[in-house]
């Protein structure tokens, strides 16, 4: 059964919708990824870096990973591609909370929480995605 796809320009008042989670999730990435480049390491990154089991070395590689994957995710051309390696990224931070025992509301789900933010943004901004959701009307 072929299936129709719309490739109308999304309403104004949509577009502005998408543009405006893809800005809150943008801006909490940036924050993230500032806390993974400033020198000296403030105190609560270390005592977070250690909780987690991770080494404070690898501090910059995620941050590059993750700058990486943010910019992939604002440029237009490469959205989609940036949103799928996020949220593989946002998948491995529940991981390591699960793994760890933090709070399923507190830590575990936040993750979740940024990823359907990026989605969201990102389908109400680009009409061709929803096409590619199992969802009925």
């Amino acid at each position: 059964m072929p299936v129709s796809v719309d490739t109308t320009a999304p309403s104004k008042s949509r577009l502005l919708t998408g543009r405006i989670l893809t800005t809150l999730t943008v801006l909490f990435l940036i924050m993230d990824i500032a806390f993974k480049f400033i020198r000296p390491i403030p105190p609560q990154v270390l005592q977070s870096m250690a909780q987690l089991g991770f080494q404070t070395g690898l501090l910059t590689a995620i941050g590059i990973l993750l700058l990486v994957c943010t910019a992939l995710y604002v440029i237009p051309a490469t959205s989609v591609l940036g949103a799928v390696l996020l949220t593989g990224y946002l998948g491995g931070a529940v991981s390591v909370h699960v793994r760890v025992g933090n709070p399923l509301f507190g830590n575990i789900l936040f993750p979740v929480y940024v990823g359907v933010l990026m989605w969201a943004g990102l389908c109400l901004r680009e009409t061709r995605l929803l096409a590619l959701l199992p969802l009925r009307k």
